[in-house]
């Protein structure tokens, strides 16, 4: 792929995972591939170390955690790429999925982003909402335990589609997006008012109603995914937050 690509990394205190997700992105990418790192006040070293290890990755530091959306939103003028990925610090790589999905984009024109197929690191799918977060798909997810989806969380997830295939989706996670540069600059980025979470279901709302998202499973990433929300009181209150935002802006019917 002769086209350029941007990526972004948003950091606090990822130090444990950041070496899997810069190295594996460095080491399989052949396209020209620009790699930035948004360190949200990091105390544990995660700075430090990416600007002794990875000379060629810009760091910028926030000086504070201003959140995921916002700590994205600060390279924006940056960006002069043909397509830009937004990335979570704990992804590894296993090919070039930068040139994969690249190519396809090329070859349609009409998709504004891309979500590529999402594995744990022993290869087992995540089940995640390719669906808008209405209120009961949300609770079908948070009450699942470690059987099989039921129906609810089956729709959700579009498990009863063909997934083999490239799908439009109305919710694209935000571990790992891949859009138009130009398309991302026009949206403005992420809502900021978003701290964290709901605010890649706010992003995938925005491209498609100027575009398309397509989940596309020629492409695969492995995501750690700790489902901090589950384990930490705040980060449940910030959830919280999040959805009654993002159901106000975009109402509860879908």
């Amino acid at each position: 792929m002769n086209k350029t690509v941007t990526g972004c990394i948003v950091t606090y205190n990822n130090i444990a995972t950041i070496d899997n997700a810069i190295g594996s992105l460095l080491r399989c990418t052949e396209a020209p591939f620009r790699l930035y790192v948004v360190d949200n006040g990091s105390t544990d070293g995660t700075t430090e170390h990416i600007e002794k290890t990875y000379p060629e990755v810009t760091v910028i530091k926030s000086g504070s955690n201003v959140g995921f959306g916002a700590g994205h939103d600060l390279i924006m003028d940056r960006l002069d790429s043909d397509y830009h990925v937004i990335i979570n610090p704990d992804i590894i790589v296993k090919d070039d999925v930068i040139s994969i999905l690249g190519d396809y984009m090329e070859q349609h024109p009409d998709i504004g982003m891309l979500s590529p197929e999402i594995r744990f690191p022993d290869g087992r799918l995540q089940i995640l909402g390719k669906k808008c977060p209405a209120l009961h798909y949300l609770i079908a997810s948070r009450l699942r335990g470690n059987g099989e989806p039921g129906k609810t969380l089956r729709e959700y997830a579009m498990l009863d589609r063909d997934l083999t295939k490239p799908v439009d989706i109305e919710n694209a996670t935000g571990c790992f997006m891949f859009i138009r540069t130009e398309l991302f600059r026009e949206i403005g980025g992420f809502d900021k008012r978003y701290f964290m979470y709901f605010e890649d279901c706010d992003l995938t709302r925005e491209v498609n109603a100027r575009s398309r998202t397509v989940y596309y499973p020629g492409a695969t990433v492995y995501h750690e995914w700790g489902r901090e929300s589950k384990k930490n009181f705040r980060h449940k209150l910030i959830q919280i937050n999040s959805m009654l935002r993002y159901y106000s802006k975009w109402g509860f019917a879908k």
